[in-house]
């Protein structure tokens, strides 16, 4: 009903409302008519001769407006495209036969008032008023039965009769089809709607090629690349689709639900599409959802071609709705800078069991060495992802061959015989060639940022996904997962601006989220930042080293990492011991089982979600220092820091000539 009643009820109740006043005034115009009274020398016969064609004419026009009006319904058509079991279908439908009923109640109403007979109401909407469009055909029939049961429910419930031979009709308006491609790979078209709605189906970027196949991917990938980025997920297909129908003034209004992801990434490709064509009319930007069980975060997205209906954001009435789903700051346009490139990635991805536990490769390091004389610290590291960051580690290590060949990662024995008995096997089933041919290779092995990092005293992390938004320091001499986002930046003035509360807000704004936990993503909310002037990520730390700005904002920042390490390792409840391989960080271990008790609860996470005084003060104090380093008041509202920034990132790219 979120998109059934903004979509087809209001606006059709809205035209009703419109054609119900006219159907008033023609009957007033015949009440007028009738209760006219000869004046004058005027012939009587004459007069009332046309006082009656007056009143029969302006009730004609009534019956005739009435008339158009059933006729608009009944030719009404609602389109989902993606209409699973017709859940949307069926709603749509009843919700046009209550329309149609509650509309000639009120003719009816207004009839009796000016004493005209109307005659028996008989319904005209029918299931024909529904279109679906469903590749499963156990579903795409399913649909055809819910619709035609909700025809049968709400005739019987109104008191009308059923037709009972047969009692289901064929339904040839919800088609088992692919609704984006052809069976000769070319774009399949959809059919002309007044309407189109629906819940497409939620498949992320990145289980696309898995769950439909590599060929077909890429072929609705070629399909779309004019209108979509290609790293979109599933569901934008829908979205481009439905504004290409409102483009070519093929549908008047569409609702979708999306996930809410939907807003950021690769994914804003699909809403800025729409921004093109259509106006966001009806939008809940981060509604709870529930698919199959699992709970999940949703955006709620109503478009139109018009400008008809009144503009609405998560139930509020706003002046406008920007591509971002937002209606304060249209940070959906930020540009990227070119001063943020080559700083901020994604770390490594496995696509394979090549993590172990730290005791294993302890054993490994202790080992007599290789035929090719290397210990097999060459190819172990200390393995840490998002999880171990908010979280605690758990000793995970990994196997990292970089990029040697076969026979060359075989002379690691007991790393490449790891992965030859649980790795390989895996990867046979690999749909992507490389990781296929070079099983014994993590799948991204980010040569880039290793190559950066070499520079770098420490990295600086960000959880990709995480319910806070935390900046933390790691030794080099890791190895960062995907689902960190590394900055090959080591100071402390960096840290600070990042961790400061002008940041958070523009990565919120800008990223995307996973259920309810936002994701940050290098492109969108790194790559756009505009940092303090002079502070800019191009600049070597050691050129700002004098700014009164960057030591303040160095000073704030290293405060408030030194009482959050303090808070999670106490130094009377932790040991530190020497790694195995010098460089490596130390191991931190509780110095009994009731510090380990306590440890256990000592993460980020928990830290940020008490929140207490001191890390307030403390993030207060970093807040303060590096709005000082915009010339900024430090008590500015959280609209007008994303003004201020979204400002500044429209100067410095139109200085640089765009997005580069």
């Amino acid at each position: 009903m979120m998109i059934v009643r903004p979509v087809i009820i209001e606006p059709l109740l809205r035209e009703w409302a419109e054609v119900r006043g006219q159907i008033e005034a023609q009957f007033a115009k015949a009440k007028e008519a009738k209760e006219a009274r000869p004046t004058g020398k005027a012939d009587p016969t004459r007069f009332y001769q046309g006082r009656r064609q007056v009143e029969e004419a302006a009730k004609r026009e009534a019956r005739r407006l009435m008339d158009e009006w059933i006729e608009r319904l009944k030719n009404f058509r609602v389109l989902d495209p993606a209409c699973g079991s017709g859940n949307f279908l069926y709603v749509a439908l009843k919700e046009l036969k209550n329309i149609e009923l509650r509309t000639n109640f009120e003719f009816e109403e207004i009839s009796r008032e000016y004493d005209v007979p109307v005659g028996m109401f008989v319904p005209s909407v029918g299931p024909e008023c529904v279109k679906g469009i469903e590749i499963n055909p156990f579903a795409a029939e399913l649909a055809r039965v819910s619709v035609w049961i909700g025809e049968i429910q709400w005739m019987r419930e109104k008191g009308f009769g059923v037709s009972k031979n047969p009692i289901l009709k064929s339904l040839e308006t919800i088609e088992c089809r692919d609704a984006l491609l052809n069976p000769d790979g070319t774009e399949a078209e959809w059919p002309e709607a007044d309407v189109i709605i629906g819940n497409p189906p939620f498949l992320g970027d990145k289980k696309m090629i898995s769950a439909m196949g590599a060929d077909y991917v890429g072929r609705l990938r070629g399909v779309f690349d004019d209108r979509l980025a290609g790293g979109a997920d599933f569901v934008c297909y829908w979205f481009a689709k439905a504004a290409d129908h409102l483009s070519a003034s093929r549908t008047d209004l569409c609702g979708f639900v999306a996930t809410n992801s939907i807003r950021g990434g690769a994914n804003k490709s699909a809403l800025s599409g729409v921004a093109k064509v259509a106006r966001f009319y009806a939008v809940w930007s981060d509604e709870p959802w529930t698919v199959d069980g699992a709970a999940v975060r949703v955006s709620i997205v109503c478009f139109e071609r018009g400008e008809e209906n009144d503009v609405f954001l998560d139930g509020k009435p706003v002046a406008r709705i920007f591509s971002d789903l937002t209606s304060d700051v249209d940070a959906g346009r930020a540009d990227v800078l070119s001063s943020n490139l080559a700083v901020a990635s994604n770390g490594i991805s496995k696509k394979g069991a090549f993590d172990i536990e730290g005791e294993t490769a302890r054993n490994w390091i202790l080992s007599p060495r290789n035929p090719n004389g290397l210990g097999n610290e060459s190819v172990l590291r200390p393995w840490f992802n998002g999880a171990h960051v908010v979280q605690r580690w758990n000793d995970k290590w990994i196997i990292n061959f970089g990029e040697l060949v076969e026979s060359e990662a075989a002379l690691f024995e007991k790393p490449f015989g790891h992965a030859k008995q649980f790795v390989h096997p895996e990867r046979q089933n690999s749909r992507a060639s490389g990781e296929k041919n070079r099983w014994w290779l993590l799948a991204r092995r980010a040569p880039a940022l290793f190559s950066r990092l070499k520079s770098c005293s420490r990295m600086l992390v960000t959880p990709e996904v995480a319910k806070h938004r935390v900046f933390a320091w790691l030794p080099t001499s890791v190895v960062p997962d995907k689902n960190l986002v590394v900055f090959t930046r080591d100071d402390d003035t960096s840290f600070g601006v990042l961790q400061s509360k002008s940041h958070r807000l523009w990565s919120l704004r800008l990223g995307t989220s996973l259920e309810d936990r936002p994701r940050y993503t290098p492109t969108t909310c790194f790559e756009t930042f505009p940092f303090p002037e002079g502070l800019t990520p191009n600049i070597p730390a050691a050129d700002y080293a004098n700014d009164p700005r960057a030591i303040a904002i160095a000073k704030a920042a290293a405060r408030l990492n030194e009482l959050r390490e303090a808070w999670l390792n106490p130094p009377d409840l932790v040991q530190r011991v020497p790694e195995v391989v010098p460089g490596y960080p130390d191991r931190i271990l509780p110095v009994d089982d009731a510090a380990a008790a306590i440890l256990k609860k000592r993460t980020l996470t928990n830290l940020y979600n008490e929140r207490p005084a001191w890390l307030d003060m403390a993030h207060k104090d970093l807040d303060a220092a590096v709005a000082a380093a915009y010339g900024w008041p430090a008590d500015l509202s959280d609209d007008e820091i994303l003004e201020r920034l979204f400002k500044l990132n429209q100067e410095r790219a139109a200085k640089q000539g765009g997005t580069p």
